[in-house]
């Protein structure tokens, strides 16, 4: 947005305003196509800020209820981007199109059962590069009438680790002369920054907080997740009750699921201990194959080599004592994962 502001800075202030409605609600590919603005002006916009999106349908599930685009950003790298369609009831109630976006390239938190922390990190992205991955699909929902309706930031990285850059790109996401999608339509997940859970509670907007939890206790949550080694389970649950305290916003958490590692009736029992609090909600995720190993500490806990989901019977018995002991949980429809779209499975790993 700066150089748009930049090269616009001496036009009157709606021309601005155009321009951004041009970009964000009416989303054109070209500044050609913007006839609301002079055609010099146009010709400057084309040369400075050029409104192509290098991006590419990689692949999408039968129906096309989930889509996977690769987008390149500056220096060539790439990065993956999903589209999930829910189509909602007979009578459209429920019908939402919600964009998973990406907010680094990489991941640097190397959580053990995430394709894309194996990949490491390379860089941060951009405001304008988290938005035009939502620009890029609202461009082909516009061909169908419909419009972007939700975000959630689970795509590759870890937001708070590029915590003011996704800030912008929310509250340019959430503008009203942007593209206008409601703050409490947009969910952040974090694998328990406590920083950013802490800034967060400050902000003075809507969106949602999501922790990946994964884990009942620290020293499991820490063979899976490096991060617990700096941020204890104990110091993330401090701060997402500080959180609620400032803002009485429900907070998720995020429980993936891996066969024989984190899924036993034990397990469940002790994450209801620590979850049955007010503002609590536990949304349970079968884990999607991603090639990775069972990490070496926990290798007596499961059978198999790599990790691999759980059954369906240890999935709903799992969550029936969740509901059994009062808190709050469901299960979230696995979108994506025959293309491996699905949460865990984004990577790009050229460049």
């Amino acid at each position: 947005m700066n150089k748009l502001e930049e090269i616009l800075k001496d036009e009157p202030k709606y021309r601005l305003r155009q321009a951004k409605q041009a970009v964000f609600r009416d989303l054109f590919d070209d500044w050609k196509k913007v006839k609301g603005l002079p055609l010099e002006l146009r010709k400057r916009l084309a040369n400075a800020c050029p409104l192509a999106i290098n991006g590419t349908i990689m692949s999408s599930d039968f129906g096309g209820d989930t889509m996977k685009a690769v987008i390149q950003v500056d220096g060539g790298y790439m990065i993956e981007s999903v589209l999930m369609r829910h189509e909602g009831d007979d009578e459209g109630k429920g019908k939402r199109n919600t964009v998973c976006v990406s907010s680094q390239v990489g991941c640097p938190m190397g959580c053990k059962f995430c394709a894309t922390g194996a990949m490491g990190f390379r860089r941060n992205l951009k405001p304008l590069e988290i938005v035009e991955q939502v620009v890029f699909f609202g461009r082909l929902l516009k061909d169908k009438n419909e419009r972007v309706s939700n975000i959630v930031f689970m795509g590759m990285g870890e937001p708070f680790m590029n915590y003011d850059n996704v800030l912008a790109a929310v509250r340019l996401l959430n503008d009203k002369d942007g593209l206008n999608i409601g703050a409490r339509k947009i969910s952040i997940s974090t694998c328990g920054i406590v920083e950013g859970i802490e800034k967060l509670a400050d902000e003075n907007i809507q969106v949602n907080l999501a922790i990946s939890l994964h884990a009942p206790d620290t020293d499991l949550r820490s063979a899976l997740m490096p991060v617990n080694r700096k941020y204890a389970l104990s110091e993330v649950l401090e701060a997402v009750d500080h959180y609620i305290a400032k803002t009485s916003r429900q907070v998720m958490f995020e429980y993936l699921l891996l066969d024989g590692v984190n899924d036993t009736e034990e397990h469940a029992r002790k994450l209801a201990e620590i979850m049955n609090k007010p503002l609590y909600f536990v949304n349970l995720i079968v884990f999607n194959p991603s090639g990775r190993e069972v990490p070496e500490g926990l290798k007596g806990l499961s059978k198999k080599k790599k990790m691999s989901p759980p059954s369906s019977l240890a999935v709903r018995r799992f969550k029936e004592v969740l509901v059994d002991y009062g808190v709050p949980a469901s299960q979230r429809y696995r979108f994506g994962r025959t293309i491996k779209a699905a949460c865990g499975q984004l990577v790009f790993d050229k460049n």
